[in-house]
């Protein structure tokens, strides 16, 4: 009987909603930084960057989890919608960007975020969902229901990095600057 009431508390604790404009207040680019890099935005730049995620209505959804008791975001991930020509027009979730609180890991948070987006991408009618992780990642994905599916190929235009050029080069320092080819091995994973 405890172990329901401590999970239910947890659930009324942690609750997986769409990420609201206050929320940046609540340490959602904070959160961002454990994840990757994010350098600190101005509330001018993350209302704008905000408004424009919010055009693209249910096509692009942004979830977060907020710590009740602390107020603090301490899970995040976003899915946007891909439509397509091949499988009847069909549409393809993209599962990006999930994140967990370092002092929060292990409640299965994660797994809240990867059902929340994933549901969602159901209910825009995608015939299948899919991300990326690193080997790392790849037995909590599976445990999410990903299979392996492919590998994944970015090419990174590091010009494109507005505020530090130089992390580009510091991550890969045997590249250039103005173009190189991501050499850290990642996994596409695919959701039936």
């Amino acid at each position: 009987m405890q172990t329901t009431n401590s999970s239910t508390e947890e659930e009324e604790i942690f609750q997986v909603r769409k990420l609201e404009i206050s929320d940046k207040k609540k340490g959602f680019v904070d959160l961002l930084q454990q994840l990757t890099l994010c350098d600190s935005i101005s509330d001018e730049v993350f209302e704008e960057q905000f408004n424009e995620i919010a055009k693209c209505g249910d096509n692009h959804l942004i979830c977060v989890i907020e710590d009740n008791n602390s107020g603090k975001i301490v899970g995040t991930g976003s899915v946007f919608i891909e439509k397509k020509f091949i499988r009847n027009c069909g549409k393809v979730g993209h599962i990006e960007d999930v994140v967990v609180d370092s002092s929060v890991r292990g409640k299965q948070l994660g797994k809240k975020i990867i059902g929340f987006l994933s549901d969602h991408a159901r209910k825009m009618g995608c015939y299948k969902v899919i991300l990326d992780c690193s080997v790392e990642n790849r037995p909590f994905y599976e445990r999410c229901g990903f299979k392996q599916k492919e590998i994944q190929m970015p090419h990174r235009f590091c010009h494109l990095y507005k505020s530090s050029p130089k992390a580009c080069t510091e991550e890969h320092p045997k590249t250039s600057i103005n173009q190189y080819m991501f050499s850290k091995r990642i996994i596409t994973f695919g959701y039936k």
